[in-house]
C-alpha cells in the first residue's frame, strides 16, 4: 500500500513489529466494540490480526509522527453488503488514548483524497452503530450524505445484530 502523510500521522503498510501496539489500544473494551470487534485478549490475538491485515493490503496503520507509535488504523475495504451490493467502505479504528484531537477526520480526509484522486473511485460508503457518537462526529465533519438506516444488518462479535447507519461520499461531493 502507498505510504500517505498528514500532519500528524504516517498511514503505512503494517510491520511485524507493530504487534503491540496493536494491542496497546485493541485490548481496550472501549475501542473493538464501536467497531463490531472483541477487544483482543492477548498478544498473540494481535499477532493475527496483523498478519491479516498484512495479507488482505487493505489497511494502513496509523502511526503517530512525534512518537512512532501505532495509534489506530484505517482502511479501503472492498465489500459486498446485501442494500449496496460491491462496494468500497472505509473503516478506522483509533486508540481511545488519541480520542478527540481531531486524527481521525485528519486521516480519513488524507484517505478519501488518495482513494478519489489517485484511485479513481468515484464513491466510499462508511457505516457506524448507532451508539457509536464519535464515528458520527467523524463522519459528519468530513461531509458524508446520510444514505440508510439498515436493521439488524450486522452480527457483532457476541453474536447479536446491530443497526447500521450508512453515509456514502462521491468524488464530485469530495471536490465541492
Amino acid at each position: 500500500m502507498k505510504t500517505l502523510e498528514t500532519a500528524r500521522l504516517i498511514l503505512r503498510d503494517w510491520q511485524d513489529n507493530d504487534a503491540s501496539d496493536l494491542y496497546d489500544y485493541a485490548k481496550s473494551p472501549k475501542v473493538g466494540p464501536m467497531a463490531g470487534w472483541k477487544p483482543h485478549d492477548t498478544l498473540e490475538e494481535s499477532k493475527e490480526i496483523l498478519a491479516m491485515f498484512q495479507k488482505e493490503k487493505e489497511t494502513w496503520a496509523l502511526e503517530e509522527k512525534n512518537s512512532h507509535k501505532v495509534i489506530g488504523s484505517i482502511g479501503l475495504h472492498h465489500r459486498i453488503k446485501k442494500t449496496l451490493g460491491e462496494c468500497i467502505e472505509i473503516g478506522y479504528v483509533l486508540s481511545e488514548s488519541y480520542w478527540g484531537q481531531g486524527l481521525m477526520p485528519e486521516a480519513v480526509k488524507r484517505v478519501l483524497s488518495f482513494a478519489f484522486l489517485e484511485q479513481g473511485i468515484e464513491r466510499i460508503f462508511v457505516c457506524h452503530f448507532p451508539n457509536n457518537e464519535q464515528s458520527k462526529r467523524v463522519i459528519q465533519k468530513l461531509g458524508f450524505t446520510f444514505l440508510m438506516k439498515t436493521e439488524q444488518s450486522y452480527r457483532s462479535f457476541d453474536g447479536t445484530y446491530l443497526d447500521e447507519m450508512v453515509y456514502q461520499m462521491t468524488k464530485e461531493d469530495f471536490l465541492k
